[in-house]
């Protein structure tokens, strides 16, 4: 049976979208705060945070052989992981956290639009532990900075 890779064209598009809000963004509309004390930029950062997340689980996995996927916790964990690193997104220049969220989706997509068979028939057994949807969490977010952009 085939393995399902329907989510390489939904991070495609997704990845599209990012590729052209950060393209039109000036520096000013990257400082634009957000709700809860975050910036447009610091989102971005978020977004990059969450695809490199990913790209760490899948190169401890592959270092790890076989039976390498690793078992989560709880999402609710992301709340106190989101609240730890806002800080450190916030510190980052705005065009550097725009350029590097779009660098790190590039390379995630990339990562596991490649990934073999065998590696996502283990993520399927463990629950789904690496994420291949980067679709979803990145829309999200490009929705919530487009309305507060009035786009």
């Amino acid at each position: 049976m085939p393995t399902d890779r329907s989510y390489v064209a939904s991070n495609d598009s997704s990845r599209a979208r990012l590729r052209a809000l950060v393209g039109r963004l000036g520096d000013a509309d990257l400082a634009r705060p957000m709700p809860a004390g975050w910036t447009v930029a610091s989102v971005l950062a978020h977004v990059a945070f969450w695809d490199q997340r990913i790209l760490a689980l899948i190169e401890t996995s592959e270092k790890a052989g076989l039976a390498g996927v690793p078992r989560l916790g709880d999402v609710a964990e992301a709340n106190w992981i989101n609240d730890a690193t806002k800080p450190l997104l916030l510190a980052l220049a705005p065009r550097k956290a725009a350029d590097l969220t779009l660098a790190i989706a590039e390379a995630t997509d990339a990562k596991l639009a490649a990934l073999p068979d065998a590696f996502l028939g283990r993520n399927a057994e463990a629950g789904g532990p690496i994420n291949l949807q980067r679709a979803p969490h990145r829309l999200e977010h490009l929705d919530e900075i487009d309305a507060m952009l009035g786009r």
